[in-house]
Parts: C-alpha cells; sequence; structure tokens
C-alpha cells in the first residue's frame, strides 16, 4: 500500500518554485502556459509568472465519482489562441496520464506549434512522462488546498483509498 504524503504551504512553495526553475533553465521559450483546473492552476501561475509568459487555464474532468475514474472530458475551451505558439501544459501530478494526454491533444488539434508538459509529481505507471517534473512517487500527494476533501475520503474510506 502506497501512503499518504501531505504537502504544506511552505513545501508546496518551495516545489512550484524548483518546477518553475526546472523549466527555465531548460532555456526552452513558450509563449503560453496552460494550467489544468484544478491542481494545476495555482502551479501555472507560479511557473507562467516566473517565464515571464502569459497563462491560461483549461477544466479537465475524469472522475466518475469518489476516486473513480472516468473518459476524459474537456469542459471549457481556452481563451488565449494556441494556434501557432509554443505550449506548456502545468498540472500538479500525473498519474494515468489521460488527463495530461488528452489536453495535449485538443492542444495539437488545435494548431499549437508545440506542446511540451510539466509537473510537480509524476507517478511511476504513469502512460505519459511529463517533459519536466521533479519526483516520482507512489504516495498519494495530499496539497494544501485539498486536505480536507482527503481527510473526509480516508475517514469513509479508510487508508485503501478506491483506485489506489
Amino acid at each position: 500500500m502506497t501512503g499518504f504524503r501531505y504537502i504544506g504551504w511552505a513545501e508546496y512553495g518551495s516545489l512550484t518554485e524548483a518546477l518553475a526553475e526546472k523549466v527555465q533553465s531548460s532555456g526552452k521559450v513558450f509563449d503560453l502556459v496552460v494550467g489544468i483546473a484544478r491542481g494545476g492552476i495555482p502551479v501555472a501561475m507560479v511557473v507562467s509568472d516566473r517565464l515571464g509568459v502569459k497563462i491560461d487555464t483549461i477544466t479537465v474532468k475524469s472522475y466518475s465519482g469518489i476516486a473513480e475514474r472516468g473518459s476524459v472530458r474537456i469542459l471549457t475551451t481556452l481563451t488565449e489562441r494556441v494556434k501557432g505558439k509554443s505550449v506548456l501544459i502545468v498540472d500538479d501530478l500525473v498519474d494515468q496520464g489521460d488527463t495530461m494526454s488528452s489536453v495535449k491533444g485538443f492542444l495539437r488539434k488545435s494548431g499549437a506549434k508545440e506542446v511540451e508538459t510539466a509537473v510537480v509529481f509524476k507517478k511511476p505507471w504513469s502512460k505519459t512522462d511529463p517533459d519536466y517534473y521533479l519526483e516520482s512517487t507512489e504516495d498519494w500527494i495530499v496539497f494544501p488546498f485539498e486536505v480536507s476533501e482527503v481527510n473526509a475520503l480516508r475517514k469513509a474510506h479508510g487508508d485503501a483509498l478506491p483506485g489506489h
């Protein structure tokens, strides 16, 4: 069984800064950073600020119930034009990889010149390897903005949460 890793606000800030630095130190130039709602938005805000490029967001649903995966659905579209642009997709973590793959495909179909990906955490079983990430882990990561939600799930289901 995997463990739970609770990330506090100070560590979260350090991790997002480290991811932004990793992307920036690559020397790659992006025209747009796209954060995947919900967890990717705060990370994307830091990355776009450090890179000095515009940010946009996209909402994707891939859960049919509590921790139960369903098909990936893109619910909102971008407000920025991506045609001909180099785009960096940012999320907090990539688990199976279906969400990231779907957003990447959506942006390519929308005419993005180049699409790369960045996440803080990557699961070792992910079908998608992000271009930039900080750590691979089997742990269930609990970000500071979802502590109450995860604690309620743990209370309802115990430590063996569905899907893990």
